[in-house]
């Protein structure tokens, strides 16, 4: 096993922190202007996440390992949130706000994996 690099954990634990502010931020700005039932500040959360992971994803071969974990691991990990809509969608369902609950969950995962199909595309064509 390898040894963590002391450095890497720290740049990865920092953007991690940054990556919930700005989950936060956002949310937070969504919601206020949308101001509806339907978590729309998180589905935005998760689908711009899926989409920088997918250009990340398809730039990795050209950036160093390092800024990669750092990136994905630590802000975008922190940034993008599996747990909140699982939550989210097993209270829609509890409220038998069954369309709420169906489309909260289908609609992230649809949108999400397309955002991330994009961006993995995007990355790969700026990096070749």
């Amino acid at each position: 096993m390898n040894a963590v690099d002391p450095l890497a954990f720290l740049l990865l634990v920092v953007a991690g922190a940054f990556g919930a502010g700005a989950r936060y931020v956002v949310d937070a700005l969504v919601q206020r202007a949308w101001m509806r039932t339907f978590p729309l500040g998180i589905f935005l959360v998760n689908v711009t996440g899926s989409l920088l992971l997918g250009v990340l994803t398809g730039a990795a071969l050209a950036l160093d390992d390092t800024v990669v974990a750092v990136i994905g691991v630590g802000f975008l990990g922190a940034y993008t949130t599996f747990s909140t809509v699982s939550v989210e969608t097993v209270l829609f369902a509890e409220r038998g706000r069954w369309r709420l609950a169906i489309g909260n969950v289908v609609g992230t995962l649809l949108v999400g994996v397309a955002a991330a199909g994009m961006g993995l595309v995007i990355g790969t064509v700026l990096t070749a």
